[in-house]
């Protein structure tokens, strides 16, 4: 019986060693959780103004969580909320028409949100990344090009792996029932998004929509972009 179990148990420790062996590669296999920072993640816009310019604004302070492997762009996911009421266009008076009822809604709607669906890689800096946008309570597909900046370690304190991407988008803001005055302001929208994450998955308290109501819409015309 000792011979036998002898080669046994000398097989079964070969067994576990090379399964353990094993392990550290399957975990990099995995795709990795990461929330977005909202200081360095900010939402760019630009619409027609008349015909005359593009007005520009930007978001700032959006949150969410991603999941990405840098060597399968396929197994992505990421799902971001989009605080409104941090919208600016330089000027408060333009920044109260953009959140009024009749354009963006910010009282009713102060969140945006993305989450993707499906991932369309293209090479290993590529990808279309589609998915549903959330907006003035309105969802429509939408798909970002999205560029893989990179993926390093923060040369600061605490030093933390951090991932960067760009990504461009164009909407129809009559899509989203956001047709008001039309003669004044474009339909379609420019996105150009900016966004770093870093390892950690994104905090339960995120973007819920409880956040400071933006002042009422005026009534003045002339107070429109």
């Amino acid at each position: 019986m000792s011979t036998l179990r002898i080669p046994s148990l000398r097989l079964l420790a070969t067994w576990v060693l090379a399964s353990c062996a094993w392990l550290p590669l399957l975990a990099l296999a995995q795709p990795a959780s990461y929330r977005l920072d909202p200081v360095h993640t900010r939402v760019l816009f630009s619409i027609s103004h008349a015909g005359y310019s593009h007005a520009l604004g930007t978001v700032s302070g959006s949150t969410g969580s991603l999941m990405f492997d840098p060597d399968d762009w396929s197994s992505a996911k990421v799902s971001v909320s989009v605080p409104m009421t941090r919208l600016d266009l330089g000027d408060e008076d333009w920044n109260r028409a953009a959140g009024g009822r009749g354009l963006l809604d910010i009282k009713d709607h102060p969140v945006a949100t993305f989450v993707s669906t499906r991932i369309e890689p293209k090479d290993a800096t590529h990808a279309a990344v589609c998915g549903t946008l959330t907006l003035r309570g309105v969802g429509q597909d939408l798909c970002l090009q999205v560029t893989f900046n990179q993926l390093k370690r923060l040369s600061l304190p605490p030093f933390h792996r951090i991932a960067g991407f760009s990504a461009t988008a164009t909407i129809s803001r009559k899509s989203f029932g956001i047709d008001a005055w039309p003669t004044l302001i474009g339909d379609e929208v420019e996105l150009r998004i900016e966004a770093e994450a870093e390892p950690g998955t994104a905090h339960q308290e995120e973007n819920t929509g409880a956040q400071p109501a933006p002042p009422a819409e005026p009534t003045d015309p002339s107070a429109t972009p």
